[in-house]
């Protein structure tokens, strides 16, 4: 199987994405979807920015790469009433069954990062998108202080190294590199711009719990507790996930988890 499907139909990330639901409708607000907007939202999970954007009136497609997720997004849509989303498995890096200039706003919030072959990425969404149409993906920062890029970081010190010519999510966080990569799609520059914004987890139960969540059912971070459990290290990996999401926790309710995290949010104008 291809490791990135495995990896993202491994545990169950709509657990994970629950916390993450009501940050998506607030950034959803900020794209300036209207009725009839074509939207592609790629790596869209189980519809976490994809169902905010078809309660818009936008027409939506989702694509992501784990069946469970689409078979997940589509039961939600159709539970909603919602006929102008709909979901289907498919690659980032090779959307050849979707057309030239198709959409006109492609969105892809902590998805298309994932993919292998970034350059491959980046001339995909741009294909797809037509003229005068947008481009909005949002990133993670390598070695940023909030709360996801240190999960990867701690993740990754237990996990075994990656295979030869690996090239980490993270990058996509650098804006040097979404410049060259969009570059040789042939999207000139200054026609590409950022903006660090901010992600909060909201979740119902105390920070250990989420801590908890993200060790069943979040695909990095389950694979992290394999190589630690090997080596007998798991309890140091659980501590040292409960030691920053207690740190990062904002909530004033001992009984709920608050946290804020800054990602790169990344315009590019076609």
């Amino acid at each position: 199987m291809n490791p990135n499907k495995a990896l993202w139909e491994k545990g169950d990330f709509t657990r994970i994405a629950e916390s993450m639901r009501e940050s998506g409708e607030e950034l959803v607000q900020k794209l300036g979807v209207m009725k009839g907007t074509k939207v592609l939202d790629l790596g869209c999970g189980h519809g976490t920015t994809a169902l905010p954007e078809a309660r818009l009136g936008a027409d939506v497609l989702g694509v992501d790469i784990a069946a469970n997720l689409v078979e997940a997004g589509n039961n939600r849509a159709k539970a909603e009433g919602l006929a102008n989303c709909r979901f289907q498995e498919g690659d980032a890096s090779d959307l050849s069954g979707l057309k030239d200039g198709a959409f006109d706003l492609v969105v892809s919030i902590f998805g298309a990062m994932f993919a292998p072959k970034p350059f491959d990425v980046a001339r995909e969404m741009t294909r797809v998108t037509r003229p005068g149409g947008r481009i909005v993906m949002g990133n993670w920062i390598p070695n940023d202080p909030t709360l996801v890029a240190q999960i990867l970081k701690i993740s990754a010190t237990y996990s075994p190294p990656p295979p030869e010519g690996f090239v980490s999510p993270m990058s996509w966080g650098v804006e040097s590199n979404v410049i060259e990569r969009f570059g040789a799609a042939g999207v000139p520059k200054d026609r590409i711009s950022f903006v660090r914004d901010t992600y909060t987890f909201r979740f119902a139960s105390p920070p250990t719990q989420l801590v908890d969540a993200f060790r069943q059912y979040y695909g990095p971070t389950m694979n992290a507790f394999e190589a630690a459990e090997k080596s007998g290290r798991s309890e140091e990996l659980k501590k040292e996930l409960d030691g920053l999401f207690n740190r990062e926790n904002e909530s004033s309710d001992p009984g709920a988890t608050l946290i804020p995290a800054t990602y790169l949010r990344v315009t590019v104008a076609r």
